[in-house]
């Protein structure tokens, strides 16, 4: 167990590098989170028979993963920076990737809250461009995305960032001397593994398309409350209400908010459409 409670002293975030820019594990698992996604998407519609063409999904995924990293970037700077008007004096340095003395060091600071915005629109928009069955797509997302979720959040524990709360628990891990729990890895059984078996097994009980979409933003925000409570607040804002609410749970309560919303409108909508019949 010493072993596992020292792990980041025996742990270099910097896979290998190229030339003078260093490739880390982290953006290794971003990658690996991004194909592991589109590639359970494309399996799922093989397995289940769903009209959407490996063609269409891969066009689909272009464009979400632009709008998800654009949304990443900007909910970041928005939510989380204290720096915010200096961002918007100075747009060009959003996605800077060098220091001041120009040395790489990558972009960072990128937000979940905002990056779901951000896939939202690039959603509209590829549905207005496509003419897809949208909410059968975005149900085909929420089985899809919590998989690429897990890699994202082990991720975030090899690049040692967004670390968790101190404790005395015997698997906390030390971070610059401090006894922390591992929250990372929480999040990534919380907000994906879990999620994704709950979401799995009940995809075939779905009564109307979009329900899924609307559950996954239920139990995401809920996991991710639950999570937030071992989770370092960012120490640039701390709380946002006495010593107990971050940001991160605010903002779930929102997404709990749209989930509900959407699915109270998606299943009066399908009893309509079937009284109709």
């Amino acid at each position: 167990m010493q072993f596992w409670n020292d792990i980041y002293s025996h742990f270099d975030p910097v896979a290998f590098s190229v030339g003078s820019v260093g490739v880390h594990w982290y953006g290794i698992m971003y990658v690996l989170a991004l194909l592991s996604a589109l590639g359970a998407a494309k399996w799922f519609c093989k397995r289940d028979k769903l009209p959407f063409s490996d063609e269409l999904l891969d066009k689909y995924f272009i464009w979400v993963e632009v709008g998800v990293i654009l949304g990443a970037r900007f909910g970041y700077i928005l939510f989380y920076d204290p720096q915010t008007s200096y961002y918007v004096s100075h747009p060009w340095q959003i996605f800077n990737p060098f220091a001041s003395d120009g040395s790489f060091v990558g972009i960072r600071g990128m937000s979940y809250h905002g990056a779901l915005l951000g896939f939202l629109v690039a959603t509209i928009g590829f549905h207005y461009k496509n003419k897809t069955n949208t909410f059968a797509l975005l149900d085909l997302v929420a089985i899809s995305v919590p998989i690429g979720y897990i890699f994202g959040r082990i991720g975030n524990f090899l690049n040692q960032e967004l670390v968790g709360r101190t404790t005395d628990v015997p698997w906390g891990i030390f971070v610059e001397g401090a006894l922390r729990h591992p929250s990372q890895l929480y999040e990534a059984f919380l907000e994906g593994f879990l999620v994704f078996i709950v979401l799995y097994m009940y995809r075939r009980y779905k009564r109307f398309d979009g329900e899924l979409i609307a559950l996954y933003a239920l139990l995401y925000s809920l996991a991710r409350f639950v999570a937030e409570f071992y989770r370092q607040p960012d120490k640039q804002i701390g709380f946002v209400y006495k010593d107990w609410l971050s940001m991160g749970q605010l903002l779930s309560f929102f997404v709990v908010f749209m989930g509900i919303s959407l699915y109270m409108y998606l299943f009066f909508q399908s009893k309509n459409k079937q009284h109709k019949k």
